[in-house]
């Protein structure tokens, strides 16, 4: 079927929005029509290129990954859901590997295959134009575009009395903050916690330290406006890494340190400071995506001391559990996640990738 999407053609380059030929599903797939689809710091890493995505289907490229909308078609063997269902895309599992048999499915050992391989797992590409490959499949959807492809396995079904406008970032950075909090660190009612980094990920962790009951919440960025906008979501303390040490800040709060901290930024000197600010017994839970080699320098004293630094894929969450727990708490007004979006035209997609590179919004959120 004839779709538009928009691809990326060289590393680093502007997104072009572009008639395609989208693959009929196969047994397994199921055909969504595009609704809304977030941008996430993901998508622009690969078109940078610093995922480990095979050199030779990394360009040109059709990314997207938090993508929703209503199901189209689906193939002979699909069960979950039918045309008319309302879903959330999200990443793919295999659901055979150890870590799937565990109920670890973001830890897959196929999670990258999966997921960044350019084309479904048995190789066949789902995009061309005229007779050039798109490379897609990305996360098995590829949702910036009208209509996608995805895998029974990798879509949610979602109750229609939501608006389905606002419910893309769930696929991936909303989930990932919030599940970080409410299913890897779960803090105790009372606990404090430090966030390093409130863009979307972080302010959805703010929102879920909120829901567990955390009573000291202290956001820390460089960006003024975001953690003014943190307070506004829950955020008890913010502090401005710029102007200050957070480490020491962050001690003046709370006594000894943190609770808990949360890594948001992928920067090597930003997670020193989110362990450092651990007090004895503390956790700190690392998020930021940082391209594969990156090292970064530890006390080790500190952390024989009882403190631990753990990594956390996709907010530990099983999406077909834990989105419509988050829908639930968002209908009864205890989860605005919707504030955090601004809506962008399809073909205002570039404008909308140079806003949330300079910090100016928080969710860009594509308008199909």
């Amino acid at each position: 079927m004839k779709i538009k999407a928009a691809v990326v053609f060289e590393k680093s380059g502007n997104f072009s929005v572009e008639e395609l030929e989208l693959s009929d599903p196969n047994d397994d797939e199921v055909v969504v029509r595009i609704v809304d689809a977030g941008i996430c710091h993901t998508d622009l890493a690969a078109r940078d290129l610093h995922l480990p995505i095979p050199p030779t289907r990394a360009l040109p490229s059709v990314f997207g990954h938090e993508g929703a909308g209503v199901v189209e078609k689906v193939g002979a063997r699909v069960t979950k859901v039918k045309p008319g269902d309302h879903v959330v895309l999200t990443w793919n599992s295999c659901g055979v590997c150890p870590a799937c048999k565990a109920g670890n499915d973001p830890y897959c050992v196929n999670f990258f295959s999966l997921n960044f391989n350019g084309a479904r797992p048995d190789g066949t590409t789902t995009l061309r134009k005229g007779d050039q490959v798109i490379h897609g499949s990305f996360f098995s959807q590829s949702s910036f575009a009208n209509f996608a492809l995805a895998n029974e396995r990798n879509i949610v079904k979602v109750r229609k009395d939501v608006p389905l406008e606002i419910l893309g970032p769930l696929g991936c950075g909303v989930m990932t903050g919030a599940g970080a909090v409410m299913n890897s660190l779960r803090p105790k009612a009372g606990a404090s916690i430090a966030v390093f980094g409130v863009g979307p990920v972080g302010m959805s962790a703010v929102l879920g330290a909120l829901v567990c009951g955390c009573t000291t919440i202290i956001a820390v960025d460089i960006n003024s406006d975001r953690l003014e906008m943190a307070k506004e979501f829950g955020a008890t303390h913010t502090i401005n890494a710029g102007e200050m040490d957070p480490v020491e800040a962050i001690q003046d709060i709370t006594g000894e340190g943190a609770d808990f901290t949360l890594e948001c930024v992928g920067n090597p000197k930003v997670l020193r400071q989110a362990v450092d600010a651990l007090p004895r017994c503390g956790v700190c839970g690392l998020l930021g995506v940082v391209p594969p080699g990156t090292e970064v320098s530890l006390d080790m004293d500190l952390i024989m001391n009882g403190r631990t630094v753990r990594g956390i894929i996709e907010g530990d969450a099983i999406p077909d559990l834990f989105i419509p727990k988050l829908i639930e708490l968002y209908s009864q007004g205890r989860f605005p996640f919707d504030r955090l979006i601004t809506f962008y035209p399809f073909d205002e997609i570039n404008q909308a990738v140079e806003h949330m590179e300079k910090g100016r919004v928080i969710k860009p959120v594509l308008r199909l």
